[in-house]
């Protein structure tokens, strides 16, 4: 059977409820087994997507096989699993408090990272989008962007 992927796209602003955390580590579980799916990229920005990275890497204790993957433009950076001990550290020291980062197996660079404003995040994630077998997404009709 073939890898698939899976994408994640979420508000910005997300109330993290224990039960959008069970539901959302169902929803990702259920891909793992039932449909094969290895690879799970990430944007960034978005309170969802924290919350699905943070399901995956717990998942990744008992699927030692899954990866992470971020999309990355603009102004965004991630950590690399193997240097995060690392920069945790030195962010930590330097800001005078624990600093987590979010760790990942790999980082893809978007064309436009350097090049494009606003719109390299719709550009990133129409890519994530054709990259991915499966996408989750999570709306919610009350949310109020910040403006």
């Amino acid at each position: 059977m073939n890898i698939k992927v899976c994408s994640f796209f979420g508000h910005r602003k997300t109330e993290i409820t224990e039960e959008l955390k069970q539901r959302v580590k169902e929803i990702i579980e259920d891909l793992i087994v039932n449909h094969n799916v290895l690879i799970f990229l990430f944007g960034s920005r978005s309170d969802f997507d924290y919350l699905c990275h943070l399901v995956v890497t717990e998942l990744k204790e008992k699927y030692p096989n899954i990866k992470r993957i971020a999309y990355t433009c603009r102004s965004e950076t991630c950590t690399l699993e193997s240097e995060r001990a690392h920069w945790e550290e030195v962010y930590s020291h330097f800001r005078k408090e624990k600093v987590t980062l979010l760790g990942v197996e790999e980082e893809v660079e978007h064309k436009t990272k350097y090049t494009s404003g606003r719109a390299s995040y719709v550009e990133r994630n129409q890519a994530m989008i054709n990259d991915s077998d499966y996408c989750i997404f999570y709306y919610d009709e009350n949310y109020q962007p910040d403006l």
